[in-house]
């Protein structure tokens, strides 16, 4: 298994991950029907780097860091992470979450927050808590997810730098 940036050749292979995780509409605030070259241009020429988790030559996860805000919320990073179905319960999004880490200090950012993780999303919210990252906000009934209704959402954030 080999992390790596992700260049123009990958995008196929980012669209396999991202297309059925977005028409489902459950754990992304994307609209369902995004196209293809819009849902490419908000998952990998948006953010500040993008990244594939490659194994036997198969795209299996991706991830991307980018800036939560502008000015001086410039050193706080944001991620979003997307596992292949086939690759899920391996510990994989851990494993991306740690790289992310890892590379958005390289990139110059000192903390990172989480703004949407659906609280419907219980496997995230207990993985993001494993990994030292605190709920700091919730957002009461922010999303209206297709089969459970209005759910709130957390604001996860954890610091880069030790502080």
């Amino acid at each position: 298994m080999e992390i790596r940036l992700a260049n123009e050749a990958d995008a196929d292979g980012i669209w396999a991950l991202l297309q059925p995780v977005f028409r489902d509409g459950t754990t992304y605030a994307i609209d369902p029907a995004i196209s293809r070259e819009a849902a490419l241009a908000y998952w990998m020429d948006l953010p500040a780097a993008t990244y594939v988790v490659e194994q036997g030559g198969a795209i299996i996860g991706t991830y991307y860091i980018k800036t939560n805000q502008q000015g001086g919320g410039r050193h706080v990073c944001n991620c979003g992470y997307i596992v292949g179905e086939a690759a899920r319960g391996q510990g994989l999004a851990a494993q991306m979450c740690v790289a992310s880490q890892d590379q958005a200090r390289a990139l110059g950012y000192r903390a990172m927050q989480f703004n949407f993780v659906l609280a419907s999303n219980v496997g995230a919210v207990r993985l993001w808590h494993r990994l030292g990252y605190q709920t700091v906000g919730l957002i009461p009934r922010a999303f209206d997810h297709p089969t459970m209704g209005l759910v709130d959402a957390h604001v996860m954030f954890l610091w880069l730098d030790g502080v």
